[in-house]
């Protein structure tokens, strides 16, 4: 492998903006059916997550001719969910102000390309767009802030529509409202677009396209927030029938927005709606054309995920390793392929080793819950506050354990999130876990995390799993909170009568002498005991990794009193059948706080604590269980 290879290693920026400045995405972008659907303008509503590739698509199209691209900020976010009109709903009027924005950025389109691309005398139709830019402020390039504020104040009063035989002040009879008054002032904007387009011919050219990206700049969870997108919506759909396909928009948003809306006009855009979803297969496609392009050569699948990287971690396929464990986006993906790079070339290494892969996941998981924290913060502002009930617990979840874990906390949380109170309940917060992608659900074919092709839950649906990206961050790497059989016995869970109390102190001061009968018979029912646990557990119905990981436990404590019943001169063995039994009922209450069984039932739950009482009353106490 050529020398300098982690050196040169890089798989970008973790925003698109940026990683096109620098000129990686332009050579490291990966063609999907995504982009080939919006450049084929079969799509025009491109909605995903953050970091699932929205921008890369917008500014990849964006460096095509014949475009124009949309950021709003926030100045101008305030301006939109401040525009009213009289005589319209809230998303009717930002809808005006919206396709008043597309009707400049086209006018201003014609008269360039009509200097620039036909070179001949402006035909009428483009000198009545130049002088309506001119009269209105439009001409020179102006922030979108002002062009909102020109816009907003022209519908509200009037625009200068002379350039169009229309006199001054736009007569208004009837006495109709601001917002029809509105209304009628841009169709004969947009006719005179119209004319423009069909003057120079454009309806065979590629259609001017306008994007707009970064909605959730402007988006605040309010209804005016989504006034403003749901305007943007119906504006874009009146583009195409206004200008005869010869324009279009195009617009990104993120999923939590798009569908927290709710508006008549919904059913009418989902011919238009594409979602992005990513396998792991096209990230470790992303992986491989971003490293070609870094280092500057050709490099094969088999080099990248063997040569650069180690060909496995932990017994799995490297690139599955890494991709299991970030949420399936393109950014989380090139975030943690970052940190791993980073950790050998700190080393100076030449190379990426497991070590580095495995060092990379704690720093990379702790991002990651604290990016999912700020990516909800306007819909989910108590996220946060939830990550607390599955910290050093099992990464299997039972809904009534998550209803177990949040009753202590819930007065505070409803105190501090009263509009959220009825989220704020068992199965809502579920919901919102599922939703973000912290839960997945097992179903039939394994766990399912959310996603645009994944039904929603079901309220039958009991038994989630934390998504291995966040399990480090959280000290969770086991199905259940199970521990090993260890420590010191805890001899004051057993009820213990006068007659016994000078035994006890003996045992636990280690001068009492068992005689070795009485050490073999207590060590043999505690592996008999054990044994018929084993026998109730493989009848009982658990999720796979808790299953083997109370046998393995089950059997291990076998393992260890055997060998100590065989040993001659056993004199812990009281101490050990004490431990053992405490240890049982621990699993007995964890499994049940875990969601797994219930004290009542008749399952593993049940079996444990009654061997518990059994052992304890072996060696001569009451058991009393908490």
């Amino acid at each position: 492998m050529a020398g300098g290879t982690v050196e040169r290693l890089y798989f970008g920026r973790d925003d698109a903006e940026h990683d096109f400045a620098d000129g990686l995405l332009r050579e490291g972008f990966l063609v999907t059916k995504a982009f080939e659907e919006v450049s084929a303008g079969h799509k025009n509503l491109v909605i995903g997550r953050k970091g699932t590739g929205k921008s890369a698509i917008c500014m990849q199209q964006a460096a095509n001719d014949g475009t124009c691209l949309i950021t709003p900020d926030d100045a101008a976010g305030e301006e939109l969910r401040r525009f009213e009109l009289q005589g319209l709903t809230g998303a009717s009027a930002k809808s005006l102000i919206w396709r008043y924005v597309f009707a400049v950025q086209a006018a201003r389109h014609l008269v360039s390309h009509a200097r620039a691309g036909h070179r001949r005398r402006f035909s009428k139709p483009i000198r009545a767009l130049r002088r309506f830019l001119q009269k209105n402020g439009e001409l020179t390039d102006v922030s979108f802030h002002d062009r909102i504020l020109h816009g907003g104040q022209g519908l509200q009063a009037s625009l200068s529509l002379e350039a169009f035989g229309v006199k001054a002040g736009f007569e208004h009879k009837n006495g109709s409202s601001e917002g029809a008054r509105a209304s009628k002032q841009l169709e004969v904007l947009e006719a005179g677009v119209a004319r423009g387009f069909r003057s120079l011919g454009c309806a065979g050219h590629d259609p001017l396209l306008v994007l707009v990206d970064q909605l959730e700049q402007v988006w605040s969870s309010d209804r005016e927030s989504d006034d403003l997108v749901i305007g943007l919506l119906l504006a874009s759909k009146r583009v195409t029938q206004a200008y005869a396909g010869a324009m279009r928009c195009v617009l990104f948003v993120r999923s939590d927005i798009y569908d927290a809306l709710r508006f008549d006009d919904a059913d009418k855009f989902h011919s238009d709606e594409l979602r992005l979803d990513w396998t792991p297969e096209k990230l470790g496609e992303v992986a491989l054309l971003r490293a070609r392009a870094s280092l500057g050569r050709p490099l094969t699948r088999d080099e990248l995920w063997g040569k650069v990287f180690p060909a496995r971690v932990r017994g799995e396929p490297a690139d599955a390793y890494l991709f299991s464990r970030t949420l399936p986006r393109p950014r989380d993906a090139i975030q943690l392929l970052n940190l791993c790079r980073d950790a050998a070339h700190a080393r100076g290494a030449d190379r990426i080793t497991e070590a580095d892969v495995l060092g990379a996941t704690l720093p990379f998981s702790q991002w990651k819950l604290l990016d999912l924290a700020k990516e909800y913060l306007v819909t989910a502002p108590f996220l946060d506050r939830l990550f607390v009930l599955f910290q050093n617990t099992g990464y299997v979840v039972m809904r009534s354990a998550v209803a177990t874990r949040l009753k202590p906390f819930a007065e505070a949380l409803h105190s501090q999130f009263p509009n959220y109170r009825d989220v704020l309940t068992a199965d809502g917060v579920v919901e919102v876990l599922y939703r973000v992608g912290f839960l997945g659900v097992l179903r039939e074919t394994g766990v399912s995390y959310a996603g645009s092709r994944e039904l929603p839950l079901q309220p039958q649906e009991n038994e989630f799993h934390i998504h291995p990206c966040f399990r480090p961050a959280l000290g969770v790497d086991r199905p259940t909170a199970v521990l090993p059989f260890q420590g010191e016995p805890q001899m004051n869970r057993i009820a213990i009568g006068s007659a016994n109390t000078g035994v006890v102190a003996q045992i636990v001061s280690g001068d009492l002498r068992i005689s070795p009968s009485f050490s073999f018979r207590l060590l043999d029912l505690l592996v008999s005991t054990c044994q018929r646990l084993l026998r109730t557990l493989a009848r009982t119905p658990l999720p796979a990794g808790a299953h083997s990981q109370l046998t393995d436990q089950l059997s291990e404590l076998v393992a260890q009193t055997v060998a100590l019943r065989d040993r001659p001169g056993a004199e812990d063995s009281v101490a050990h059948v004490s431990k053992a039994a405490t240890y049982l009922d621990g699993l007995a209450r964890q499994l049940a706080e875990s969601g797994l069984g219930s004290p009542r039932d008749d399952g593993i739950v049940r079996a444990l604590r009654g061997a518990a009482n059994t052992l304890h009353r072996a060696i001569g106490g009451d058991y009393h269980p908490a």
